[in-house]
């Protein structure tokens, strides 16, 4: 019997959110708690790379974290941005985020149509004479730095946020039915918070073929995973579940 659900992502900020369709149409509990979190990097921290963020003529941006963390680090360190600065995103969502902290000025802001860093990689060559900033987390893959290589094009990768486990205090309670995961990360920090974690009969759902990956290489079963040919989305899959576990 599924009763409480623990979804291990910010509340949705929409009172249209399936979710909250989800808690009404089968009568069980959903808490929004994530598992980890995104903190910038200090300044000293980032200053030990000894990268002059000044040097370079573009910033190329694959998140709205690296955008936060970008402009939130150059206001601590003091650091004007010149609007002369161009910035490449991986998409046009990303690229609007921008006018959060400055001007946004078409001529100076290209996005891809995709969200694959491959799409904007030919943009890229067309300003081949462009000196790249890429603002990156502390774990992230060579896939740009690779393509950036192939193509010759001047850069520097910069670490300027990481991912860390949110920690569950002493006091909070942790009795779920089922849990849904998003990431890799949500795993690692799950068994971080709760060493001698035992699953039992607490269903576990993943989103994400390297979340289900994860959770299985932790030992955990996993009852529901989405995307898939079924269920393009995870509250769809659960939806399903929750019907076929609590009326079954």
């Amino acid at each position: 019997m599924i009763k409480k659900i623990l979804v291990s992502q910010p509340k949705p900020s929409s009172d249209k959110s399936p979710y909250f369709d989800i808690e009404k149409k089968y009568g069980v509990e959903i808490d929004f708690r994530p598992f980890i979190k995104v903190e910038s990097l200090s300044s000293r921290e980032f200053r030990a790379q000894k990268i002059d963020i000044l040097e370079h003529t573009a910033v190329i941006f694959t998140s709205r974290h690296a955008i936060d963390h970008f402009f939130g680090l150059c206001k601590e360190m003091r650091i004007t941005i010149p609007e002369e600065m161009k910035y490449f995103c991986i998409t046009e969502t990303v690229a609007l985020y921008i006018q959060k902290y400055v001007q946004y000025r078409k001529r100076k802001v290209f996005f891809g149509s995709t969200g694959k860093i491959n799409d904007l990689v030919p943009t890229m060559v067309k300003h081949k004479n462009e000196r790249y900033f890429i603002p990156t987390s502390d774990v992230h893959s060579n896939e740009i730095e690779t393509l950036m290589e192939s193509k010759k094009l001047q850069f520097t990768q910069g670490v300027m946020y990481r991912t860390v486990s949110n920690d569950f205090g002493e006091d909070e309670p942790f009795d779920y039915d089922m849990l849904i995961f998003f990431s890799p990360s949500g795993i690692s920090a799950l068994l971080k918070n709760f060493p001698k974690f035992q699953q039992g009969k607490i269903a576990v759902g993943t989103f994400g073929v390297h979340t289900a990956k994860a959770a299985k290489e932790a030992g955990l079963s996993v009852q529901l995973e989405a995307p898939t040919p079924q269920y393009a989305s995870i509250t769809t899959a659960l939806a399903d579940y929750i019907k076929e576990v609590n009326e079954g």
